[in-house]
């Protein structure tokens, strides 16, 4: 069982990543996809005049504000990207089914009752986010969608304990997907060839990184990768043997991150 997270970044591959799943799944294996929509977002939001956001915590995190505006835009970029992917699997023979984390409480989270931002050097306290964490995976429902043959297709938002949508982070939603479901590989795939020491010069690689080290190599980690970072120490918490950053604009992503390339964490 293998979880595959493709960024919705400008430059992934989403042919070559929907062909090496395919392909994958047609050798009798089985694996959930998860995607985000980030670029999706912010290109749909400028379009509609929403221009996009993004706040800094204050331990260096960067994340979107996510009003309800914001909210809105950015489930209609996930959905759009969610039906363009399993658009993709079937005409490769692959049975997928798209979900969001709303559908049938996939995904669920507490909604943050308030985010902390740094501005000009003051921390502000933002209250009308519409953001959140994954505290709960809705394990049966992947189950069932597995054993009977289909390829889930995941996306956000996720959906709150009150039932309101939240926006969560598609690579740590995947790592809580991938404990869940007791996959022993996740796949984070991206734009770059994995975690750089010298951002962005792609020949600083850091090919390996053993469990009890992932906290120390997070200082490299920049903008989005710092959320795979994380992700990638979680999942290995949670009893996931193997993360994977991988280059997502490859001819093979899934099964060159497969073999080894790209930043393996075990």
């Amino acid at each position: 069982m293998i979880v595959v997270k493709v960024g919705g970044s400008e430059g992934v591959d989403l042919d070559a990543v929907s062909r090496d799943a395919a392909a994958l799944v047609r050798a009798g294996g089985q694996l959930v996809v998860v995607h985000g929509g980030s670029h999706g977002t912010n290109t749909l939001a400028e379009q509609l005049n929403h221009p996009p956001r993004f706040i800094t915590s204050p331990s260096g995190h960067t994340s979107r504000r996510t009003d309800r505006r914001t909210l809105e835009i950015f489930q209609m970029a996930c959905g759009l990207l969610n039906q363009s992917l399993v658009e993709r699997l079937q005409r490769l023979g692959v049975n997928a089914v798209g979900l969001s984390g709303l559908d049938g409480r996939l995904w669920e989270g507490t909604r943050k009752e308030a985010v902390r931002s740094v501005e000009d050097g003051r921390v502000v306290i933002i209250r009308d986010d519409f953001t959140g964490t994954v505290d709960r995976v809705n394990s049966a429902l992947l189950r069932t969608l597995l054993d009977a043959g289909l390829t889930p297709v995941l996306s956000p938002p996720g959906i709150s304990t009150q039932g309101d949508p939240i926006n969560v982070d598609a690579d740590r939603a995947a790592a809580a997907t991938a404990a869940a479901i007791g996959a022993r590989t996740l796949l984070l795939l991206s734009n770059v060839k994995g975690l750089l020491r010298t951002f962005p010069d792609e020949s600083s690689l850091i090919s390996r990184v053993g469990r009890h080290e992932v906290e120390g190599v997070a200082e490299y980690a920049q903008g989005r990768m710092k959320k795979k970072v994380l992700g990638a120490g979680e999942a290995l918490a949670s009893g996931v043997a193997r993360v994977i950053i991988g280059d997502a604009r490859v001819n093979e992503p899934i099964r060159g991150a497969l073999a080894g390339a790209g930043t393996v964490f075990e």
